[in-house]
């Protein structure tokens, strides 16, 4: 094993499958609220796949939630809102 993969934890154990991502309106919501002082800030990756190139777009909010569960689902929802506001216009 190189030195890289022992600092990185490459090669050891199962690797985590991230998020599982949302369907929405041709859209895929990754739910990935951010850990902090007093609970989970709002946040999610919002992706869309055309012509084989996949566009992305991070969102975070300052919206502080306790529990964890919660903050997956109000990700999910704002992250539909937003879709449905600005929908291929949040990529650059």
């Amino acid at each position: 094993m190189s030195l890289f993969s022992k600092l990185f934890g490459g090669g050891t154990g199962a690797k985590s499958s991230g998020p599982t991502p949302v369907e929405y309106a041709g859209f895929n919501i990754f739910p990935e609220p951010v850990s902090g002082p007093g609970g989970f800030r709002i946040g999610a990756r919002i992706e869309k796949t055309e012509d084989g190139e996949t566009k992305s777009h991070l969102m975070i909010r300052a919206d502080v939630i306790n529990s964890e569960k919660d903050a997956i689902d109000a990700s999910v929802n704002k992250a539909k809102q937003m879709i449905d506001q600005q929908g291929d216009a949040i990529f650059p």
